[in-house]
């Protein structure tokens, strides 16, 4: 039975192969996901890394947890189930007061 791993405070140069390589060393990677912008393909800082068993996911916690990765202090703990959300129904979330119409400058 695989255990989902939540890694947060990533530097934002981090990538996939690169999360797998360093919880490899705490066992079994399943798979190895840094989370990034659509637009811009930059990381947003977070990722999930499922390992092999519920005994290597408590090693990989232990292990990295407060760890200095590329200067930043990993976050690890287990992945919480995602929550759903209630569709935006089309609104627009930017806010302000959008248009401009016909100004003249």
């Amino acid at each position: 039975m695989e255990a989902k791993l939540y890694v947060g405070n990533l530097p934002f140069k981090a990538r996939d192969d690169s999360l797998q390589e360093l919880f490899a060393q705490a066992g079994t990677v399943v798979s190895a996901n840094v989370i990034t912008d659509r637009e811009s393909g930059r990381s947003k800082g977070f990722g999930f890394v499922e390992m092999g068993s519920p005994e290597e996911a408590e090693k990989a916690i232990q292990m990295f947890n407060g760890y200095s990765f590329e200067g930043r202090d990993l976050r690890v703990n287990i992945a919480r189930p995602r929550e759903e959300r209630p569709r935006g129904g089309g609104r627009d979330r930017r806010g302000g007061q959008g248009g401009g119409g016909n100004r003249r400058y």
